[in-house]
């Protein structure tokens, strides 16, 4: 409202009036000879602002609408009531109402210089003839917040026929097909992790659940065991020379870490092994089979 008072045109308008009321009201009149304004009690000199209540008193306002904005953001002006609000706010509820709103929490959970025992479950996704269980155990340190090292163990229990699928039955049973059938027995491999993605979770009113996206790579070896009688060679030399074998191996994939408190944390991670295999003493072939596991793991020591 104030700065519609500043507007020229609205002064103007608003002087017009007030000389209407000054001649309608006869409590008021003009002296000619001296030139001043008088009313009931002789020497009252009549202001305008006074009349038309637009005086904004000694308070220096500011001038333009920006002016006034950064007023605000300054804690000058209350914005509310057009007031200033240093006389009427404590000092700490203005260091209160200007603290800053931190919109990046600092991290809560590290891994820097701690060691992760991670036992783990899972099984071979992509294996056509027969189902790979698998169980084991990974232990990791954290040289860093975002790169590791660690040494990981997997053992493959051996149910015999009933590992098999039923398209495997199918083509032995009433087809008479031969299939071949690697069984993994157990891998260990050497593994670098590197996590260069984290971010948090709110979870219900309260809760916040921290992850990392991470990515393995490993070197390492497996043994696998064919299936002589699926391939028909229980008493083919050639067969029985490359029955068990112990394969070099690499593998590679990745997953997310979700951790619910300073020293556990579940995780979910994807990985491909890749060896080479021999057949029958004769044929190489590539094997590629696709690791799914699901693991908790174990930090140490706690955070300081």
């Amino acid at each position: 409202m104030r700065y519609l008072w500043k507007a020229p045109w609205v002064r103007l308008l608003a002087a017009a009036a007030a000389g209407a009321v000054l001649l309608a009201n006869p409590a008021f009149a003009q002296d000619e000879e001296e030139g001043e304004e008088v009313g009931e009690e002789a020497g009252d000199e009549i202001d305008l602002d006074d009349i038309l209540g637009t005086d904004d008193g000694p308070e220096e306002k500011p001038d333009t609408v920006a002016e006034e904005k950064r007023a605000v953001l300054r804690g000058d002006i209350d914005d509310t009531a057009g007031t200033t609000t240093g006389a009427l706010e404590m000092p700490e509820e203005r260091e209160r109402r200007l603290r800053p709103i931190k919109v990046l929490q600092p991290k809560e959970f590290l891994k820097i210089g701690r060691y992760e025992g991670t036992p783990h479950l899972g099984f071979v996704t992509n294996d056509p003839f027969v189902n790979r269980y698998l169980v084991g155990a990974e232990f990791v340190y954290h040289a860093t917040e975002i790169f590791g090292v660690g040494l990981s163990a997997t053992y493959s229990p051996d149910f015999g026929n009933a590992d098999y699928k039923s398209v495997t039955r199918q083509l032995i049973d009433e087809n008479q097909v031969s299939p071949d059938i690697s069984k993994i027995n157990y891998f260990g491999s050497i593994n670098t992790q590197f996590s260069p993605i984290y971010g948090k979770v709110a979870v219900g009113a309260r809760g916040i659940v921290m992850f990392d996206v991470f990515g393995v790579f490993g070197l390492g070896l497996v043994h696998t065991s064919d299936d002589l009688e699926a391939l028909q060679g229980t008493d083919d030399p050639l067969a029985l020379a490359t029955a068990n074998q112990l394969h070099p191996t690499s593998n590679f994939g990745g997953g997310i870490r979700a951790t619910f408190g300073p020293n556990i944390a579940v995780k979910l991670e994807g990985r491909s092994m890749v060896y080479i295999e021999t057949v029958n003493s004769t044929t190489l072939e590539m094997k590629n089979n696709f690791m799914l596991l699901g693991a908790v793991s174990f930090f140490f020591p706690g955070m300081e």
